[in-house]
């Protein structure tokens, strides 16, 4: 089964792939949060283009974002539906049914700019490093742990539990069963995913005597570890600075 790992081009080599995670994880999470605050779209604009060049720096290839992104860009054009159509303002067209507003665009494309720019910056940020060490980087930060656990272990189970669910459908599909509108579908579906949640039950007591036998204490055991350099202050600097500069920028 094909899973969606966002940690499958951390083997290249790139500024963004040497950085220290933990430094990483801080650094472009205060980048996030200043994207999301632009208050117009002129400094969104700005900042969508940073982003798009610090997605560049990182060599993950934009067929790779971009296939990960369609869902975002799915939801983001719901606004462009709506907001041009309820939002005040000045009238661009109107007619007897609907008018569209320019304040309802301008405003539609501010959210599309802050969100797509949020979301495509979580692949710098975590597509240049192993999901190991992301989860490692945030034991060492300080996170709660049981959020780290639920983290890691949702990750690596959830594709599980997705192949174990097109396993079920493809012996229900041998064993006859096609899909349709009616009460028969409903009735198979239903057994299948509560069949699906017995088997995951009885799967989680598994992993848990498994891991306990191998001495699992909560804690993740890696190999590597994580030494600080001045480069990685230095390219922690500059990313902080350009987030503090978005917002001090005299284009309010």
């Amino acid at each position: 089964m094909h899973l969606p790992e966002i940690d499958r081009y951390a083997h290249l080599k790139s500024p963004l792939h040497s950085w220290d995670p933990r430094v990483k994880l801080v650094s472009i999470s205060c980048l996030i949060l200043s994207i999301v605050l632009l208050p117009n779209l002129l400094l969104a604009s700005l900042g969508f283009t940073l982003v798009i060049v610090l997605t560049f720096i990182s060599r993950i290839p934009f067929s790779f974002v971009l296939m990960h992104l369609r869902w975002v860009l799915l939801f983001i054009l719901f606004f462009f539906v709506v907001m041009p159509l309820t939002v005040p303002g000045e009238r661009i067209v109107e007619l007897n049914f609907m008018t569209i507003s320019y304040e309802g665009i301008e405003l539609a494309s501010l959210i599309a700019l802050r969100a797509i720019g949020a979301a495509l910056l979580i692949f710098p940020m975590i597509g240049t490093m192993r999901f190991d060490l992301t989860i490692k980087a945030l034991q060492k930060l300080n996170v709660p742990n049981k959020f780290v656990q639920m983290v890691m272990f949702t990750y690596r189970y959830i594709f599980v539990f997705l192949e174990e669910l097109r396993r079920m459908f493809v012996a229900a599909r041998a064993r006859t069963f096609r899909k349709g509108t009616n009460v028969h579908t409903l009735k198979i579906v239903s057994n299948l995913i509560g069949m699906l949640f017995i088997r995951s039950f009885e799967r989680t007591q598994r992993i848990y005597n498994a891991m306990a036998s191998r001495g699992y204490n909560g804690d993740l055991k890696t190999l590597d570890e994580f030494e600080l350099c001045k480069k990685d202050f230095l390219k922690a600097f500059i990313v902080i600075a350009m987030a503090v500069i978005l917002h001090l920028a005299p284009l309010q």
